[in-house]
């Protein structure tokens, strides 16, 4: 399901929001313009559990790859050797937030975080907002290393963080209301959800797939487990601030 948009308007103007937004465009650029596909970019600034289980290591990867052999298909197994982080390895645990795998990645995290995060900043406000944004992502980040300690794949992306967004505003926003299209092949459904149940059926979509990657014990291309982290967090914060008075009081839905 893709969300198009929701029924809560905006009473501010999401400052925070639009400068991550723009922050991660441009280091997507750099990426982009990096010239290796941005594979020693993502080396050097994501998030790779086993620097920070162990900061004396040299982390390698292993690929394998089927090729077609005069005895037939073989499996050959190769070996690569991370680039050296370019900071300490506990802030990539911020710089990893700002990296993306590819543009279907790219473009669907800033779509979820255009679409939710502006409410989200309208009642924490604009500070609470940037200490939530940064401080889910970095528990994310923990949940997932927490996962796979000694995982040497880089982890990229700010989908912890988005998801830490997507918690708070299930439970700042009980009664929003979200537009959302399902693609069935060649045909386009859409329909409307309330936005809990929306986002309910997300987080059990992610926990399903971190279950069965755990039980598996195959290394998973998605880190499910940050996207779980950073949910249960920002619906944490959620619980502990929305109903203060450092939290704004929340505005009517329009209707679709």
């Amino acid at each position: 399901m893709i969300p198009i948009r929701d029924n809560i308007p905006s009473q501010t103007t999401p400052l925070v929001n639009y400068a991550v937004i723009v922050l991660c465009c441009t280091v997507f650029l750099l990426q982009l313009s990096a010239g290796d596909g941005g594979n020693r970019f993502v080396e050097q600034y994501g998030m790779v559990p086993l620097r920070l289980s162990d900061p004396d290591s040299t982390p390698v990867i292993e690929y394998q790859q089927a090729v077609m052999t005069p005895r037939g298909i073989e499996v050959q197994v190769s070996k690569h050797e991370l680039a050296p982080a370019a900071v300490a390895p506990l802030l990539t645990l911020i710089t990893c937030m700002f990296l993306h795998g590819g543009w279907m990645h790219f473009l669907g995290n800033m779509w979820f975080l255009y679409i939710f995060g502006d409410n989200v900043e309208d009642r924490l406000g604009h500070v609470g907002f940037a200490l939530t944004y940064l401080g889910t992502g970095v528990l994310a980040g923990i949940a997932h290393f927490l996962a796979g300690p000694e995982s040497p794949v880089p982890t990229i992306g700010a989908s912890g963080a988005i998801a830490g967004v997507m918690g708070a505003y299930a439970w700042l926003y009980p009664h929003a209301r979200v537009l959302a299209v399902l693609p069935l092949v060649i045909i386009i459904q859409t329909f409307v959800l309330p936005a809990p149940l929306f986002l309910g059926i997300w987080f059990l979509m992610q926990t399903l797939h971190g279950v069965s990657a755990a039980a598996s014990g195959a290394a998973a291309g998605v880190a499910w487990w940050a996207h779980i982290g950073g949910f249960v967090a920002g619906l944490l914060v959620a619980m502990a601030v929305g109903r203060t008075r450092y939290a704004s009081h929340p505005v009517a839905g329009r209707r679709f």
